[in-house]
């Protein structure tokens, strides 16, 4: 009888889990890097070829401002979890922490404020909103860690590092608790990469994906010379991709978006973005049969930066042409 209701046990037990994994959205996974945490749902998960991300390394020094940051570029994971029940933020926390640790990782930020509030300190809710601020959630996304109705409201957030020859690897877990039963934790992995403007493809599925979800996507495929704005040829495989989402979406309208470094004038940089920005467009009109109804072009020189223009690597990453979803 007592094997039998063991049997009983286990085989429930082998149920359950399997129900609560049955609960990831379709397609999603653990990242072979960290596991989740026990009992945990994947409500989000997104993979991206190639991404920059800033990560937040030091405290907050004044309203929605952090210092101390390193910017990055690589393959990009994000994994949404939710973990239900009596579970605390800081058991899911301090999980997360020992198996970075014993991972190999090194920590380059951590904190928890399990009765914070909105604490700008590291891990409180205001750090939180800075950190994502940079690295945006999708709208629509369902991921709840910013917002919460938990009397306790706490936060948490890790940042560490795993070097490796072949580029670094890093991992971002930002935590909340959303409700008194209900935790909630987003993952980051990238893995960092050099950019290699040759091999940087991007094709009509991806834009419209980036296109949906944050309403713009930076583009590096599109090439122009030095200090020129005539598209060069290399630029097809690219324009190709923008005119197969222009005919397969046809409700989309796009704003085409100069950008350039920080070298040279402000006035001969606006310019400059503009002119290629009005190349893009005519060559999307005239070579591939893109109505110039749905585009519009705008240069906006090198006043929207993705990165630092003081390093040779930050200047390469604010050139590019942007193409942002035109809405009514």
């Amino acid at each position: 009888m007592k094997t039998f209701k063991n049997l009983f046990l286990i085989t429930s037990f082998v149920l359950l889990c399997s129900l609560l994994i049955a609960q990831d959205i379709a397609g999603s996974k653990d990242h072979p890097l960290i596991t989740r945490y026990p009992g945990s749902q994947i409500g989000y998960y997104e993979q991206q070829d190639y991404r920059p991300y800033s990560i937040a390394t030091g405290s907050q020094t004044g309203y929605n401002n952090i210092d101390d940051w390193v910017d990055i570029t690589g393959q990009f994971t994000r994994i949404y979890y939710t973990v239900k029940g009596e579970t605390t933020l800081t058991e899911v926390f301090q999980n997360y922490l020992t198996a970075l640790q014993r991972g190999g990782f090194t920590l380059l930020a951590q904190g928890i404020h399990p009765q914070s509030g909105t604490s700008k300190e590291v891990g409180g809710r205001g750090y939180l909103k800075t950190v994502y601020d940079k690295n945006k959630i999708p709208t629509g996304s369902g991921i709840k860690l910013l917002q919460g109705s938990a009397t306790s409201a706490g936060a948490c957030y890790i940042a560490a590092r795993l070097e490796r020859p072949g580029g670094n690897i890093y991992i971002v877990v930002g935590g909340s608790q959303y409700a008194t039963y209900e935790k909630v934790f987003l993952v980051d992995i990238i893995e960092e990469t050099v950019l290699e403007d040759d091999l940087i493809r991007v094709n009509a599925d991806d834009m419209i994906k980036r296109l949906l979800a944050d309403g713009k996507i930076a583009l590096y495929g599109i090439y122009f010379d030095f200090d020129k704005s005539d598209v060069k040829p290399e630029s097809a495989a690219t324009l190709g991709e923008i005119a197969r989402l222009m005919k397969e979406n046809p409700g989309v309208n796009i704003f085409v978006v100069g950008h350039t470094d920080m070298k040279g004038s402000l006035d001969y940089n606006i310019r400059l973005s503009e002119n290629r920005a009005n190349a893009v467009v005519k060559a999307l009109t005239e070579n591939y049969g893109v109505s110039s109804d749905r585009m519009s072009s705008h240069g906006v020189g090198p006043l929207c930066p993705l990165y630092s223009n003081l390093s040779d690597e930050g200047r390469k990453f604010n050139r590019r042409v942007e193409l942002v979803l035109k809405t009514k």
